[in-house]
């Protein structure tokens, strides 16, 4: 039976992190990326444009009008992608999110494997949970691997903040869902809500009528979370910030976001045994000349881009309190 795995994303200057993301999935058994990108000043379009000619992707530019909502737009457009058309399970997923599976060989074959027969039926929808994972004490932007810069993360429960448990989800594309939203699939006809089998990470069902954007009460997270970097470091940080959200685009990533998201409770290295299988594959897509050339450009615009904010008066006092919030 295939597997197909499509994932859909948009991205902006986020050109130091897609390589490890990349490969990390497709370790995992994603078979293609769809990448939509809009305004880019790093060479992230670039990249994506490189990703589509090795044949791992496919690039999209997402152009918005101004005050638009890039990511919204995105996931409207993406419906009609090819790739996505054909695919046999879908999901939406941001390059600072990572799916760290617990059950099988960490696969997404083995997560659907698992999940279905604990279910007891094929289902259509699994939702797994955000654990976030803070800035670990790290100040400088350094070109490593994300899941191993940053280790300390937030403990399995209670959950750090009330944004703390969102949700991503991995569905069928078996015509049941008619809307894609950035947290889980929509659209689900009206009267047909009972037919959907939507999982928990730990294969327990739950109404789909009654799913929204974050983990129900008693959310099993057994099967894994979805290890999400949102922080990153203090200077990475401060990009994020200057080049503003693809969703919430009118609400300031400021010391509210990052006291949200900056979850520095406990260290958790179980994503590192993936990470590592990935490996090869990173480093194969950082030797092609073309991907080395630009993820290392991209590298420097970013280093660039710090010290530019750096100079900026109305921005000290805000590094400042980072600084002083670290951890």
């Amino acid at each position: 039976m295939s597997q197909a795995l499509t994932v859909f994303t948009t991205m902006k200057n986020e050109g130091p992190y897609m390589l490890e993301w990349v490969a990390f999935h497709k370790t995992l058994g994603v078979d293609h990326f769809v990448i939509f990108t809009n305004s880019c000043e790093d060479g992230t379009d670039a990249i994506a444009r490189r990703l589509q000619e090795l044949g791992l992707a496919t690039h999209v530019p997402n152009e918005v009008k101004e005050g638009g909502n890039p990511q919204h737009q995105m996931l409207r457009r993406a419906r009609r992608q090819p790739k996505v058309k054909e695919a046999d399970w879908l999901m939406c997923l941001d390059v600072d999110e990572f799916w760290n599976i617990r059950c099988g060989d960490n696969s997404f074959a083995a997560l659907i494997a698992e999940t279905e027969q604990r279910a007891g039926k094929p289902v259509d929808a699994i939702s797994f949970a955000w654990k976030l994972f803070g800035s670990s004490g790290n100040i400088s932007f350094e070109d490593k691997p994300v899941t191993e810069s940053f280790s300390m993360g937030d403990q399995e429960f209670p959950y750090h903040s009330g944004r703390a448990y969102g949700l991503k989800t991995l569905f069928r594309n078996n015509g049941k869902f008619t809307r894609f939203g950035p947290h889980r699939p929509k659209g689900v006809e009206e009267g047909k809500e009972s037919e959907i089998a939507w999982s928990d990470a730990g294969g327990r069902l739950f109404p789909s009528e009654k799913v929204g954007w974050r983990a129900w009460r008693k959310f099993d997270h057994s099967l894994g979370r979805i290890h999400h970097y949102s922080v990153r470091s203090l200077d990475g940080f401060l990009v994020k910030r200057d080049r503003g959200r693809t969703n919430h685009i009118r609400v300031d990533q400021g010391q509210a976001y990052w006291q949200d998201m900056n979850a520095n409770k406990e260290t958790d290295h179980s994503i590192l045994p993936a990470a590592h299988r990935a490996a090869p594959l990173l480093a194969e897509l950082k030797a092609d000349e073309e991907l080395g050339r630009l993820h290392a450009q991209a590298c420097d615009w970013h280093r660039a881009k710090i010290s530019e904010i750096k100079l900026r008066p109305d921005w000290v006092d805000f590094r400042l309190w980072l600084a002083e919030n670290l951890v």
